[in-house]
């Protein structure tokens, strides 16, 4: 028998990124990149309004977020930038308290997600079931189009045309060549329409100045007092808990386009690092971006983390560098490229007449549920709790009519045997002592358990109380086919519970 051992130089090119090895991964993340940080640039100034703070604070944020995320982030590929999510989070305290309170808590909520990354929150993410994450997409890819029709609105009439001529390109561009991506030829072809024949449509520079130098750290303009904790802690860990929940949904949203893996923890933890360095250099905060990373991962094609990296680097390089030619960017191209984005994020599969027939009813209304929350609220993180929660009463009503008794007389009427089925938990077990004839059950009575598992302590009160009824009436009982797990609640608990059922 044979082994091949790896020279050191191959086993440094196994470790070589992607984009190092081969020249089209390159120039897919370059071009990806591109492209996303193209769309960050008015997404991040109309966050910044929505906060009230400078425009150049979003774009700030937007770059120390992406550049940071994608060296410790635990999902490739995915932008985080500053959201709207967090904007309005946050827009309170910095209205009533003043910018440097809002920086305050940015850092603080950075801690927080730090935390609550290592003590695996991320983990809670597969209590979220699928009807709530496609209602998750849907609701999203519903947002993203809504947050394009402000800037269809009340326009001149040659932005329809110009939205038109870009979404025709992106639809048939890729037939042509693959090479470039489509958003990207789009924006480019659309803004020499414009500037060449001097048509006046609302422009990227429109929503605000662009920076002229990067940002350089410092310390928040705050008291380090704890009257000023007590003021930045609850506006920090709302914040910090909305930017994880859309992280994670994120993360494992492009983990199912990828077929990929990734570490909800490290995500959880680069977050909380990203939001810090981003709350020390100014920023005003963020999380996961879903419609950029939509753009990048499955409209551009992006898989790794240089993409990502690239999206922050070339938003700083054509705010300073280009800024003139970026502010001449219309914005029509970059509606046209949101609206693409939010039809290839729906789920249309979720709403075809064939799956809805097939799919149960609970389902359809956990994820009609979902939408109509986010949608309602403008809040992802909400809507999926929502949906969760609803997702499991639904399913705890389901699962509490499986618990069933079927009673077994001995031939000489000595004694009964009682066999249950299905799980014990609070909801199954509340009916369970309904399903005994006390009064009329011999001295004997035994009741099986080896088709069932008791999950909690409202179970083992249930069993209590049957006992007790049995022994008012002089009978006895004996409990048997206990698994290991169930017979070491019961004995734990049995006897303890007087009074709670």
């Amino acid at each position: 028998m044979s082994t091949s051992v790896l020279s050191p130089a191959a086993r440094l090119r196994g470790l070589r990124p992607d984009w190092l090895s081969d020249p089209k991964v390159w120039r897919t993340e370059v071009l990806a990149g591109l492209v996303v940080a193209l769309a960050l640039i008015p997404e991040a100034i109309s966050f910044s309004i929505i906060a009230g703070v400078d425009p150049v604070i979003g774009l700030f944020a937007s770059f120390t977020m992406a550049v940071t995320i994608s060296i410790v982030g635990g999902r490739r590929a995915m932008i985080s930038a500053a959201t709207g999510a967090v904007a309005l989070v946050i827009a309170p305290l910095n209205r009533e308290h003043g910018f440097g309170y809002l920086v305050a808590a940015v850092i603080l909520a950075g801690v927080f997600q730090i935390l609550l990354g290592a003590l695996g929150v991320a983990k809670l993410m597969r209590f979220v079931p699928r009807s709530v994450m496609v209602g998750f997409v849907n609701a999203l890819a519903i947002l993203i189009f809504m947050a394009q029709v402000p800037e269809m609105h009340d326009v001149p009439w040659p932005v329809y045309p110009l939205i038109i001529g870009g979404l025709a390109l992106m639809v048939f561009f890729p037939k042509v060549t693959k090479v470039i991506p489509a958003p990207l030829v789009s924006i480019v072809i659309l803004t020499v329409i414009t500037v060449a024949a001097g048509i006046a449509v609302p422009t990227v520079g429109d929503k605000g100045d662009l920076p002229s130098s990067l940002p350089v750290p410092g310390l928040p303009d705050v008291p380090f007092t704890m009257d000023t904790l007590s003021t930045i802690a609850p506006y920090a860990l709302a914040m910090a808990l909305v930017g994880l929940m859309e992280s994670l949904m994120t993360a494992k949203l492009v983990d199912d386009i990828t077929d990929t893996h990734s570490s909800k923890t490290r995500e959880s933890i680069g977050q909380g690092i990203a939001n810090i360095i981003t709350g020390f250099f100014g920023g005003m905060g963020g999380c996961a971006m879903i419609g950029q990373t939509m753009i990048n991962v499955r409209v551009s094609g992006a898989r790794t983390r240089l993409s990502t990296f690239l999206a922050g680097a070339f938003l700083m390089v054509l705010c300073i560098v280009f800024g003139p030619v970026v502010s001449d960017i219309p914005m029509a191209a970059l509606v046209a490229v949101m609206v693409m984005v939010s039809f290839a994020t729906f789920d249309w599969h979720s709403i075809a007449p064939r799956t809805l027939r097939r799919m149960p009813a609970g389902e359809i209304t956990v994820m009609v549920l979902t939408v109509v929350v986010v949608v309602a609220t403008h809040n992802l993180a909400i809507g999926v709790v929502a949906g969760t929660i609803t997702a499991m009463v639904i399913f705890a009503k389901r699962v509490a009519h499986l618990a069933n008794v079927t009673a077994s007389f001995d031939p000489d009427g000595d004694s009964v045997v009682y066999s249950v089925t299905g799980e014990l938990f609070f909801a199954s077990s509340n009916d369970l002592v309904g399903q005994f004839n006390y009064a009329t059950d011999p001295d004997k009575v035994v009741i099986d358990l080896t088709a069932t598992h008791i999950w909690d302590a409202s179970s083992v009160a249930a069993l209590d109380a049957i006992e007790t009824k049995y022994a008012q009436r002089g009978k006895t009982v004996e409990i048997i086919g206990l698994n290991k797990p169930s017979a070491q609640i019961h004995e734990k608990l049995s006897g303890e519970l007087a009074g709670s059922h």
